[in-house]
């Protein structure tokens, strides 16, 4: 059976179809490659259509990918406060995607484990380093934003305070869907904010870690 075409419009509707069968269908079924499904299964059904609407499972990781990355630089884009300081800036946004983290809905955890399985799959490298780049990307922009708007001044480049940031949210995000402990989390939230602040206005004393 030949594969659906895709244009812009049916490609952005793929997307979001995709994201919202991945969490449990497509979960349970196109990441089992090597299972054959009982004859007239719902499993087969759910792998017939992937095949038919995606062509391989790596072109429906890669749209699911791209579509849950899309939503988070959005909401983080949205989440940005127009006029407050710099340190509330950077607490709103921090805000913003921890209540993404909490609601189940929200894809993170699919993206998550999609970011997990790139890791180990070549043909995704393309659609996680996208991921990566775009998040960090717009998370030096609304820093860069942020200071000019406020008059504060960077000491450490946007990019290094973006990515000291999303290393440490990352961190945090596994903690919750591993060893969830609120309380903790809250606090090692409420430590990477000031943290992230503290290296940004130049307060925060780095230790010269021997790596050889």
């Amino acid at each position: 059976m030949p594969r659906a075409p895709a244009g812009a419009g049916r490609r952005s509707g793929r997307r979001r179809a995709a994201a919202g069968r991945a969490g449990a269908g497509t979960r349970a079924t196109a990441t089992v490659p090597h299972r054959r499904p009982p004859s007239g299964s719902a499993v087969g059904v759910a792998q017939a259509t992937v095949h038919y609407t995606f062509g391989t499972k790596e072109d429906l990781y890669r749209e699911v990918m791209e579509h849950l990355t899309a939503e988070l630089i959005a909401q983080v884009e949205r989440a940005a406060p127009k006029d407050a300081g710099f340190e509330e800036t950077i607490a709103a946004l921090a805000g913003s995607l921890w209540r993404a983290v909490r609601e189940p809905a929200s894809g993170q955890q699919l993206l998550i484990e999609l970011t997990m399985l790139a890791l180990r799959t070549p043909s995704l490298d393309a659609a996680r380093q996208g991921h990566y780049r775009g998040v960090i990307e717009v998370t030096a922009r609304l820093v860069t934003e942020a200071a000019e708007r406020t008059g504060y001044r960077l000491v450490q480049p946007a990019e290094t305070v973006a990515r000291f940031f999303v290393a440490g949210f990352d961190g945090l995000m596994l903690q919750v869907l591993c060893v969830p402990d609120e309380a903790a989390e809250r606090v090692g939230l409420n430590a990477l904010v000031s943290a992230t602040l503290a290296l940004a206005g130049g307060r925060l004393e780095l230790m010269d870690v021997p790596l050889d």
